[in-house]
């Protein structure tokens, strides 16, 4: 007796039903969607496949309101195009961002990046290989400011796809000077297609809008002047509603409250604490005394360049802890014994100090960076001896008072409050775990030694820019060792330690003490209690550390705690500052992002506190700048802006959670049917696996787990099964896909099928014929394909091509071979088929063609626009001429009038007949372009025949 099971027919059909593209939009991302390790919202799907839609579109914006995950829209897409083998990929970003936007896609998307700056390329160089730019090895990730520094480079590459995220860094491009970094990007990679990520589009005019708008597509609105005249600062509701329609093809907006409508995303808010400390003597005696040290101009171990970045760093140091400042005193000192000025490596306590010079390059300070990259030391001779061992024995007070103090007021702080709110966390249904941020990586030793010494021994971990501790070390091989041989193990020792890290805290240990450069692009969603040790100035940075607890998955209300003293002003007004003028620490999930949209730049911040904390003697003093700093920064959200821009930007409430609802039916049932054909492929081509009674997605192969649910298999340290990561999966593709099948006979046994195939049951006790053919519908825009099942029995009846493919899903065994018919009732049917797919295609490209058409019309619109506001002034002058020509009795004055209305006159018929010419221009430009575009949607079927087969159902 024959047994049943999965054929290799049945793994040339579901491999190449795996890797089809098919027509219907859900089938588009299903590749990526099934192998994303991310809880996909059906918003963030929408948005992709908005990016993705037309194989004609020059760009998007995606504009959805903070919260809401715009970077997982965006490496959704980059994953679309990495799976078209479209490899020539750019993400330009702000410097901050760069490591957390690359650890997003290895860790969710499995996709490689390499982050370019000038030290990178450097050492590339100097290694001897070429620059990865134009190579299609991984998504470029570049910071905004190197981006413009290599415009020329970037220009020579034939992008696929440029994302920039926090766009509206872009936004007054249309205003920009030819040489200003918006313009220079602009210009270097026009004609490339562009995905621009920003929930603050516009902030206070339209205008705003335009400029991205041209980044995109310099046409899209025609002529600035024609944008300002249809709607520049215009109010009425036909002119926005004009505007909002012309925006729908290129900008998408979707509201967290729509999104909460659709029950889909649950916020979680930030709780906020502060808890006061005050100094012991001693430590403000070393914060007064190192603070005029660094108000001063004549010091000798600052250097004369880069001081700003210099002192900004120090006073970092100073304000972290006792503790920090003695290790970085030292270094001070040892250097200037040298004649020697402060360089990087004195600066190293503040971890990921050189991700700190890149954002003052970004915002503009490119020679304060390089100038401490590259510190010019003193001639010696040229020292003033006297002045130089001065200076020393100042430096050597400072730094033996730094190291007498024993123990910190605010150390002490943290003792007395940390049991205590984490008892609150516990009582809300949080897990007792804090996460302590400070920036000083001898504060981080510090705050370790005192939490061990004082009730949480052996439950603290450190996450730093190198994590070379002995614990850290043994928590990172224990970790490579449960995950060997897994796609857990990304290779990168960096990345790796990382996630052993942040395993540990998640499973074993209570509190974190992380810095800055060593939480980029970590997710803490299972911890609720984040402490600020100390407090960067940025407001930027405090965001993107409350961001690693306050994010999706966050169960309860985030408590954000704050140490503050309350003798020192400025410290209390920078608070202040980040509390009230950012709402940085109260509030819902993501509306502090609405403030820092509106900033231009956190360094600009930080660098205005720097010069008040530098000029400033007296605390009265302290408080005018403030006060003028806090006017300055005019960021508060204007309600009604913000209501205007949502009318403009999103679509109708019930619109869209009505599309959201049946885009998750439509996503759900895709990925279903993917998964399934998955694991039919590893039944048919590896029929030793061993898959789980009690789960059908799970199986066993040489000694591995597999699984394709990824949380599944991460916890478990199981193999995620899927494709595109070139493992298993594309292995068993590539292997079914490339088998020649000769014609022979199947019989199918339904009983075998584990589930309900309701419609194949009709077809029991029948025999016939089955085909399956790939078809490929080609266009220079872009490639569907489609699998064709057609299928007859031996009564001629015809079968269902639905009916034909789910019959493919059920166990058979191989009877024999089998001539195939001489009749030709299957080559009809599969032509039939091929008429139909093609049709629905030509139905498709036709939607692209009309959204062109409506485009290009919109365009001619915009050139008339432009020359009737010229028009209609100039005619309104002359009108007023004539009439005031009419009304005067001089006649000298009434024959001047009568000239200059003339003139007027004049100038209106040359624009008339420019008009005319330019629509002529414009029409004859309009059907050129049609043209190409028909070309690019001319459409070529071919069929690919997989196998021909005599079936019966038993």
């Amino acid at each position: 007796m024959t047994v049943s099971g999965y054929t290799p027919f049945h793994a040339k059909y579901f491999a190449n039903f795996l890797t089809r593209e098919g027509i219907d939009e859900a089938d588009a991302l299903t590749q990526s969607l099934s192998s994303a390790r991310v809880d996909l919202n059906p918003h963030q799907v929408d948005a992709a496949m908005f990016a993705l839609r037309s194989p004609l579109s020059k760009g998007v914006l995606l504009a959805d309101e903070v919260g809401l995950g715009k970077t997982i829209e965006a490496a959704l897409v980059l994953s679309q195009r990495w799976w078209e083998r479209q490899r020539h990929l750019l993400l330009v970003v702000p410097a901050s961002l760069r490591k957390q936007w690359a650890t997003e896609l290895r860790e969710k998307f499995s996709l490689p990046s390499v982050i370019l700056d000038a030290k990178r390329v450097k050492e590339i160089t100097l290694d001897g290989r070429s620059s990865p730019l134009g190579r299609g090895e991984g998504i470029v990730i570049l910071s905004y400011e190197y981006a413009a520094r290599i415009a020329d480079e970037l220009r020579r590459v034939p992008w696929n796809l440029v994302v920039f995220d926090e766009a509206h860094k872009l936004r007054n491009v249309y205003k920009a000077t030819e040489t200003s970094r918006a313009a220079v990007l602009k210009d270097a990679l026009a004609g490339r297609q562009k995905l621009l990520l920003t929930a603050t589009p516009l902030q206070n005019n339209l205008m705003e809008l335009f400029g991205l708008i041209t980044i995109i597509d310099e046409t899209y609105f025609g002529s600035e002047q024609a944008f300002r005249a249809e709607f520049g600062g215009r109010e009425e509701l036909a002119s926005q509603a004009l505007l909002a329609r012309r925006l729908e093809p290129i900008c998408k907006r979707t509201l967290r409250r729509q999104v909460q409508k659709a029950g889909l995303i649950n916020y979680t808010n930030r709780l906020p604490k502060t808890f006061d400390f005050t100094p012991e003597k001693l430590e403000t005696d070393l914060y007064e005394l190192m603070s005029t040290y660094l108000q001063r101009q004549d010091t000798l171990a600052l250097g004369n360049n880069g001081r700003h970045l210099v002192t900004l760093v120090l006073r970092k140091v100073l304000g972290s802890s006792s503790f920090a400042i003695a290790h970085t005193l030292d270094k001070m000192l040892r250097r200037l014994e040298e004649t020697q000025i402060v360089n990087a490596a004195t600066l190293d306590d503040i971890d990921g100090f050189a991700e700190e010079a890149d954002e003052w390059r970004e915002a503009g300070r490119a020679d304060e960076a390089d100038a401490v990259d590259s510190r010019d030391d003193y001639d010696a001779e040229k020292v003033d001896p006297k002045q130089l061992q001065a200076e020393i024995n100042e430096l050597r007070y400072y730094r033996d008072l730094a190291m007498s103090i024993a123990a910190n007021a605010k150390g002490k702080a943290l003792l007395d409050c940390l049991p205590v709110v984490l008892g609150e966390i516990v009582s809300k249904g949080g897990q007792r775990k804090a996460v302590i941020f400070t920036e000083s990586v001898r504060t981080q030793t510090y705050l370790r030694e005192l939490l061990e010494n004082n009730g949480f021994r052996g439950q603290t971990v450190v996450l730093n820019g190198s994590n070379a501790d002995k614990d850290s070390n043994a928590l990172y091989k224990a970790w490579l060792e449960k995950h060997r041989g897994t796609d857990v193990v990304s290779g990168s020792k960096t990345a790796d330690m990382k996630a052993a890290i942040v395993d540990a805290f998640r499973h074993d240990r209570q509190i974190l003490i992380a810095t800055e450069s060593g939480a980029e692009g970590i997710n803490l969603q299972f911890c609720s209690l984040l402490i600020n040790y100390d407090l960067p100035w940025n407001p930027q940075r405090v965001e993107q550390r409350i961001g690693r607890c306050h994010r999706y998955g966050q169960k309860i209300d985030v408590t954000v705690i704050n140490f503050l003293n309350r003798k020192n002003q400025a410290e209390a007004r920078i608070h202040q500052l980040l509390e009230q003028k950012f709402k940085l620490f109260d509030g819902v999930f993501g509306s502090s992002d609405e403030v820092l949209g509106a900033i231009e730049s956190g360094v600009d911040i930080e660098r205005r506190i720097l010069d008040i904390v530098q000029s400033c003697r007296t605390n009265d003093e302290i408080n005018a700048a403030f006060d003028q700093l806090q006017a300055e920064f005019s960021v508060e959200i204007d309600e009604a802006k913000k209501d205007a821009r949502n009318k403009l930007l999103a679509e109708m409430d019930d619109k869209v959670i009505e599309r959201l609802l049946g885009r998750k039916d439509a996503v759900n049932s895709a990925i279903g049917d993917f998964k399934r054909a998955l694991l039919g492929l590893v039944r048919a081509e590896l029929p030793e696996a061993e898959f789980h009674s009690n789960h059908v997605q799970r199986f066993d192969y040489q000694g591995d787990t597999w699984s394709t649910e990824w949380p599944e298999a991460d916890e478990k340290g199981w193999r995620f099964f899927r494709l595109s990561d070139e493992g298993l999966a594309d292995q068993l593709v590539a292997q079914a896909k490339g088998r020649d099948l000769s014609p022979a006979e199947l019989r199918f046994d339904l009983a075998s099928y584990d589930g309900n195939i309701s419609s194949a049951k009709a077809l029991r006790g029948q025999s016939g014929w089955m085909r399956a053919a790939r078809l490929r519908l080609v266009t220079p825009a872009r490639t569907w394909d489609e699998i064709v099942c057609a299928a007859i029995t031996d009564a001629g009846n015809v079968v269902h091509p639905e009916v034909a493919e789910r019959m493919l899903q059920i166990p058979a065994s191989v009877v024999g071979a089998a001539s195939v018919p001489s009749d030709d009732r299957l080559d009809t049917i599969v032509q039939e088929r091929q008429t139909e797919i093609v049709g629905k295609a030509h139905e498709r490209l036709g939607e692209f063609l009309n959204e062109e058409e409506e485009r290009l019309d919109a365009w001619r619109d915009d050139a008339k626009v432009s020359y009737d506001q010229q028009i209609k002034a100039l005619t309104k002058d002359a009108n007023e001429k004539k009439k005031l020509a009419r009304a005067t009795s001089h006649l000298q004055a009434k024959l001047e009038l009568q000239r200059e209305a003339k003139t007027l006159q004049s100038r209106v018929d040359d624009l008339q007949h420019q008009l005319y010419t330019r629509l002529r221009e414009i029409d004859a430009e309009r059907e050129a372009m049609l043209d190409e575009i028909a070309e690019k949607l001319s459409l070529t079927p071919e069929m690919n025949d997989l196998f021909t087969i005599r079936w019966s159902l038993v």
